[in-house]
């Protein structure tokens, strides 16, 4: 899957307060953190969420890549810097 948290982008789609700058955390069921990205293009993913045609418009927009066993998993979105806004998550099957 390639999961997104979309906030600087959506200033242009005409959102008021978008999250500036966008750090994308997630979570399997047992709380422990599978992954984390700040700024999508910084990831270890970077062509993979490129290759799939996935890349956010914006550098601080964040994305991340996992192959993820069957179960419950939380996306956790938050401001860098503790900065406050809307935000949006996404999630792509790649299957």
């Amino acid at each position: 899957v390639v999961v997104r948290a979309i906030g600087p982008s959506l200033g242009s789609f005409g959102v008021s307060q978008p999250l500036g700058d966008t750090v994308l955390t997630i979570v399997d069921s047992n709380g422990s953190v599978i992954a984390t990205n700040d700024n999508w293009q910084d990831g270890n993913h970077a062509l993979d969420v490129q290759r799939n045609g996935l890349a956010p418009p914006n550098a601080l927009d964040s994305a991340i890549v996992l192959r993820l066993p069957p179960g419950a998993y939380t996306a956790v979105v938050r401001g860098a810097n503790s900065a406050t806004g809307n935000a949006l998550v996404e999630v792509y099957d790649l299957h």
